[in-house]
């Protein structure tokens, strides 16, 4: 080696340890607890952190350490999921209920500490158990470190969630609805902007979330949507947006005046606040792309206020929203958006390992015993993945399962690559056919599908019209994923890898699989640990519209799963 080489090895080695001395432990407490509220002209008590709704945005740059105490005084369990988040050598601290750990009992505590490496943009955390995410959420903000935004330097960021609201108990609204066998939950009373209804709903109008803004800046808007059960559509009247990132990966600037976001997904938005001196409503309201007939959900519009410094208090002028159904504008958002990619960052690879086919939706379950109010003749409403309707063990969490060799017990590593059965997936004569009713029973099982690690995995995940067509979230725990294609009707091979996307691919970690239709994903197994994949309609993950990738190890310290921390919740 020569002098110069020892010298560049010693400069970059030096740099290295600087950049690493830069980082910091951000340290967060959580407390979890019950907190009594006033909505839409009524007091109810809901479960909150810190005494917020949402609850308190949490900032960090890229390369930090995130050490959150959560403690739990509420009555029920909880957990707290960290979207988006990679969980690299710290599976531990996902948190979905019984995936990666038992919950927290009421009285406990456990300490989520984790690193956001490579990771900058918007993400959020939620609770992972019931319903309680409908309250128990927040924005998680990861800033770059070493380098500026791909985009021009806002004036501020202001974090936008997207929510929905319940006068009851959503607990009970998810138990309700479980010991019915309908499986689906009463419908919201309202959509939120920030914890609050806005102007649009007829009683108490004082809780509208308002926004001040100075003329001629440069505003970045956090978009998250933490609404439990609707696609949503966001705009805010006589403004435009440019996207600039979704799920935290950037995307090339991409110009609209509405942005379409599904549960769990996020959108960075640029604004420039140059209209005229006035207030201008944000509005959000759902996008349900199968309607036919009367909306069987809340079909109500959320407002904020959006008001520049000097404007006088003339109304607010208001969006004209999308139709509740317009799944072209939806759909134009959704595939219009491409990667913005940089140097070093990962390529699609165009090996792939594992090839799966996933058919996703509704289904038919026998009467689980505990449903005392289920019609036993007719059965369960139920969901899956491949025909499997996700059962989630009850005595120990998988990912302890799996680390200590219990795995025969708790879970079967035979998830199908395949539907039992090839058919015409988005006809609506599955329902009516009787020669095609064996098609609507779906079957309970924990089963899991094993990967090897570093392997490539592509899913063609395909909607289905069984019982019902839906826009089906599905979020994929550990992992971002490229998405190469999407579109309506069955997938068909030959025509759509025609059209993949193999150079500039939008970055997600959760995918609106379109209604009646088909989307295409490719990710690099590189993570060790347990990972969930679930829709993100909350009332489809207890009907078992889920399963679970068990990445086994590689062969170098940082591709190994370390053992859990010392505080680890036990069942």
């Amino acid at each position: 080696m020569t002098c110069g080489s020892q010298i560049l090895l010693f400069a970059v080695a030096l740099l290295c340890a600087l950049l690493a001395a830069d980082s910091a432990v951000v340290e967060r407490t959580f407390h979890v607890r019950n907190l009594t509220v006033s909505r839409l002209c009524e007091r109810r008590v809901i479960t909150a952190v810190n005494g917020k709704l949402p609850g308190p945005t949490i900032r960090v740059r890229e390369g930090d350490t995130l050490l959150v105490h959560v403690v739990n005084l509420s009555p029920y369990d909880i957990t707290i999921h960290w979207h988006g988040v990679f969980q690299k050598q710290s599976g531990w601290a996902d948190g979905p209920s019984m995936i990666t750990q038992c919950p927290i009992r009421p009285g406990g505590s456990y300490d989520y500490r984790f690193n956001v490496s490579g990771q900058e943009g918007t993400l959020w955390w939620h609770a992972h158990a019931s319903f309680l995410r409908a309250t128990v959420h927040g924005a998680l903000i990861i800033r770059p470190r070493n380098h500026s935004f791909p985009f021009r330097k806002p004036y501020r960021q202001v974090p936008i969630l997207l929510g929905e609201w319940w006068n009851a108990d959503v607990v009970d609204v998810e138990k309700q609805a479980f010991l019915t066998g309908d499986g689906t939950d009463n419908i919201s009373d309202a959509f939120t902007i920030n914890g609050k209804p806005g102007h649009l709903y007829t009683r108490c109008k004082n809780h509208t979330y308002k926004l001040e803004v100075l003329a001629g800046k440069n505003y970045l808007l956090r978009i998250i949507n933490s609404a439990v059960n609707c696609e949503l559509f966001f705009k805010i009247a006589g403004h435009t947006f440019t996207v600039v990132a979704v799920d935290a990966s950037y995307t090339k600037p991409y110009d609209t005046d509405v942005v379409v976001i599904a549960p769990g997904q996020t959108v960075d938005a640029l604004i420039v606040t140059d209209s005229p001196s006035s207030r201008y409503y944000m509005a959000a309201r759902p996008y349900f792309g199968s309607l036919n007939g009367p909306p069987s959900f809340d079909n109500t519009t959320a407002t904020a206020i959006m008001r520049y410094k000097d404007a006088d208090d003339a109304p607010p002028l208001m969006p004209r929203m999308p139709a509740l159904n317009d799944t072209s504008t939806a759909h134009r958002f959704y595939t219009n958006l491409t990667g913005l990619r940089r140097p070093g960052e990962p390529a699609v690879p165009l090996e792939v390992e594992e090839h799966m086919f996933v058919t996703v939706g509704l289904g038919v379950l026998a009467c689980d015993p505990a449903q005392v109010a289920c019609n036993r003749s007719r059965g369960t409403l139920g969901a899956g993945m491949n025909n499997v309707s996700f059962r989630f063990p009850t005595s120990m969490s998988l990912l302890e399962a799996h680390f200590s060799g219990f795995h025969e017990a708790e879970y079967q590593p035979d998830f199908p690559d395949h539907p039992p059965a090839m058919f015409d997936f988005t006809n609506n004569s599955l329902n009516t056919d009787p020669r095609l009713n064996p098609l609507l029973h779906t079957q309970r099982g924990t089963k899991v599908k094993k990967v090897k690690y570093n392997a490539t995995v592509e899913m063609v995940l395909q909607n289905t019209a069984i019982i019902g067509i839906d826009n089906h979230p599905l979020h994929l725990h550990g992992f971002n994923f490229f998405v190469l294609a999407q579109g309506f009707g069955n997938y068909n091979a030959t025509t759509a890898r025609s059209r993949y996307n193999l150079g500039n691919p939008q970055v997600r970690n959760t995918i609106a699989v379109p209604a009646g239709g088909w989307a295409v994903i490719r990710f690099v197994a590189n993570n060790p640990g347990v990972w969930i994949m679930h829709c993100h309609l909350e009332q489809h993950v207890p009907l078992g519209l889920a399963t679970v990738f068990v990445v086994e190890d590689g062969t170098t310290p940082d591709s190994v799963l370390p053992p859990p921390p010392l505080d680890f919740p036990a069942c």
